[in-house]
């Protein structure tokens, strides 16, 4: 199965080792994994900003550059839904967007929906909460909202408990905003704040060692919120559990 990985610009610059640990689980799950040579950056900074003419080309680029592919696949929810659910309002009616919008996935949906992966040969033997962003929930159908009555579910605790020795901990607010939203967390600081220490409570008052997500950008917000006030608590993407890592030898 031939994969592009698309690896965010955030992901590039802070937290490459999260690129490397999507790339070894892919390539573990017998994917041929490319990445392209291409921009880096969604266009989503932009366009939350209003900036559409500067984010139209690289959507353009985006869709130029990975039609190529059989599947597309990117360790971001937000990211991924830039692409799948917003990329029209940039390029219209295309049906070489068609084609890319149908064939990309966020990591945790591709695994689960795709590769239908069942068993997952790694351990992490630490007590895990599980923050479900709000793109993936809301927009990609990656788990079960509170606010919507209906059976619940979740694509990356699924994987979770694949992973040997993991305890995953019952939080109080399952899906709750960690208050990052990207330009919302500069807008709105103080606010911004207060919702991402209300769900690192929650965690600790859960007895969780290791925060994880699938979007890095809220573990950013979540990280910075834990060193800055020097909590004995830890913040991993998915990628780097269910890829084998170890909380011992993060930085």
């Amino acid at each position: 199965m031939q994969v592009a990985l698309f690896v965010p610009c955030y992901i590039d610059q802070l937290y490459p080792n999260v690129a490397w640990a999507t790339l070894e689980l892919l390539e573990k799950l017998g994917c041929e994994v490319t990445i392209p040579d291409a921009p880096v950056c969604c266009g989503q900074p932009m366009a939350n900003t209003g900036c559409w003419d500067d984010a139209r080309p690289l959507a353009k680029s985006f869709i130029e550059q990975y039609d190529q592919y059989e599947y597309i696949v990117c360790p971001s929810g937000s990211c991924t839904s830039m692409i799948v659910n917003h990329y029209h309002d940039l390029v219209g009616e295309d049906a070489q967007y068609e084609r890319i919008r149908l064939k990309t996935f966020e990591l945790c949906a591709f695994l689960t929906d795709v590769l239908k992966v069942e068993k997952l040969d790694v351990s992490f033997p630490h007590k895990v909460g599980l923050h479900q962003s709000c793109h993936g929930l809301r927009e990609l159908q990656l788990g079960s909202c509170s606010e919507v009555m209906g059976e619940e579910f979740s694509k990356a605790r699924t994987l979770l408990e694949m992973v040997d020795g993991i305890e995953l901990v019952d939080l109080t607010r399952k899906d709750e905003c960690c208050g990052f939203g990207g330009t919302f967390a500069v807008s709105e600081e103080a606010v911004s704040c207060m919702m991402g220490n209300d769900r690192i409570h929650d965690h600790e008052h859960a007895g969780a060692e290791v925060i994880t997500a699938g979007d890095m950008s809220c573990l950013m917000h979540l990280d910075g919120l834990i060193k800055r006030q020097k909590k004995p608590i830890r913040t991993m993407h998915i990628a780097e559990i269910l890829a084998g890592r170890d909380v011992a030898v993060q930085t």
